[in-house]
């Protein structure tokens, strides 16, 4: 498995420019359902919040490093898992949270806040919990990637957008509620286009190593979810807010990840690997949990309640 360090995804220059743009329609897309009042509830519910951020921001790469110490896993791979642990929330977590009927003010609040300081926080944890382990130190070594030249592409790629979608959202909401779907649908169609062609040249290596990092991710992901959920009622805070910190914690952009390993990693294998299969899975995986969410809701069974 070391070879998978190895392993590197070639994007011609416009390729790349397609698939920046493409990220940054897609921010584009999903800022349309927010506005300023979002970012207002951590103030008027700080505590759900807190815990929420805590959850993303400190347990969630705590437990990345754990799952890789005990992994044993190549560089590549490690740094692929701590990037997605360092990206904001996914765009498909404030409806898995709307469907399994839990707090869904709760999980904009905390995509909103999380997105937008983006360019700050996935550059510097990133640096940050790399440097913690021996393995990613020294591949981080090798790559040099500035810190600074990240957090300026971030600009580029989600604050300009998210900026400009919230403008718009606020200032002409009709605008905002036409564009909204079909933005979207379109950004991501494009998106998989790409990354199908960039990725084709390659498929018997990528065919052989996504059956190595398969359960690696399931896990990750399964873990993520089940930590925040957990940490929730630990606080003894409600089911609602539990299911929305539980997906806001297991549910990352790993669209943005894979973006930044082609900008700043020279499509480097096993951080694209981790990427993409982290960004197929934690669909599937929300979409699963929301729905049997709603199926129990529909029995009127009951879960545990933080009081």
């Amino acid at each position: 498995m070391d070879r998978i360090d190895e392993i590197r995804i070639d994007f011609s220059s416009d390729q790349l420019f397609l698939l920046n743009l493409c990220l940054a329609f897609i921010m584009f897309s999903i800022s349309l359902n927010l506005r300023p009042k979002d970012f207002q509830r951590l103030l008027n519910n700080p505590r759900s919040s807190v815990v929420g951020l805590s959850s993303q921001l400190i347990l969630l790469p705590i437990f990345t490093l754990i799952l890789i110490y005990l992994w044993d896993l190549p560089g590549s791979v490690a740094l692929g898992l701590i990037l997605v642990a360092c990206c904001p929330g996914g765009n498909i977590s404030n409806f898995s949270v709307h469907l399994a009927g839990g707090n869904t003010a709760l999980s904009i609040t905390l995509t909103s806040i999380v997105t937008l300081f983006a360019i700050f926080i996935t550059p510097l944890t990133f640096q940050f919990w790399s440097a913690i382990l021996p393995e990613t130190r020294m591949l981080m070594q090798e790559v040099a990637v500035d810190p600074w030249s990240m957090l300026l592409s971030i600009v580029y790629l989600v604050l300009i957008p998210l900026l400009a979608g919230i403008w718009i959202n606020t200032r002409y909401p009709q605008v905002s509620s036409v564009l909204r779907k079909p933005t979207q649908k379109i950004a991501l169609a494009i998106f998989v286009l790409i990354i199908f062609v960039a990725v084709w040249d390659n498929r018997s290596d990528l065919a052989y190593y996504l059956s190595l990092v398969f359960l690696l991710v399931l896990v990750h992901n399964g873990g993520a979810l089940l930590l925040g959920y957990g940490f929730a009622l630990a606080n003894r805070l409600s089911l609602e807010d539990a299911k929305a910190i539980s997906f806001e914690t297991g549910i990352q952009n790993a669209g943005l990840g894979l973006v930044l390993v082609f900008n700043f990693f020279d499509g480097l294998g096993g951080m694209m690997l981790v990427m993409a299969w982290w960004g197929i899975w934690d669909m599937i995986s929300a979409l699963t949990l929301a729905f049997f969410w709603r199926y129990r809701l529909k029995k009127g069974q009951t879960f545990p309640k933080g009081n």
